[in-house]
């Protein structure tokens, strides 16, 4: 892997109601879960809300290179309102955890394939909601880690 630098990568689903995160091994083979977070709505525009403070604490506790924000574009290929969303909240997160970087990242169906996934193992209802937001995550973070192994071939 010529481009791929060593090192853990945190991939981040951005809900309205919750954060899901995973995490890479450092050699950026494979993402596994790592935890939900509830989104913070209720802190003041100067102050730093709480779920990107823990976001921030979880790239210096594994020592993350990189971070990877799901971008949700629609099936027809356009940035609706919570992409628009998505991209202001990795904004904020850039600003938080500077200099590690925020990438964007399709992640088109993450969510949807998350849930058909859990599903399948006989995860549903509350147990679901409860772990789909981090599954989502690894569906991003798999992907892109995927994406940048291909291009490295």
């Amino acid at each position: 892997m010529a481009d791929l630098t060593r090192g853990v990568r945190l991939g981040v689903d951005v809900g309205q109601v919750r954060v899901g995160v995973a995490r890479s091994d450092p050699h950026g083979v494979l993402a596994t879960p790592l935890v939900t977070l509830a989104r913070d709505l209720t802190t003041a525009e100067d102050a730093v809300p709480t779920d990107l403070a823990e976001l921030a604490r979880l790239v210096v506790e594994h020592e993350a290179v990189q971070v990877v924000v799901g971008l949700p574009v629609n099936l027809a290929g356009r940035h609706g309102p919570a992409a628009v969303h998505a991209k202001a909240y990795a904004d904020r997160l850039a600003d938080v955890i500077a200099p590690v970087p925020v990438t964007l990242t399709d992640e088109r169906m993450s969510t949807v394939v998350a849930s058909r996934r859990l599903a399948e193992r006989g995860v549903r209802g509350k147990r679901q909601r409860a772990v789909v937001d981090q599954a989502a995550a690894v569906e991003i973070l798999q992907g892109w880690l995927d994406a940048q192994r291909r291009q490295t071939q």
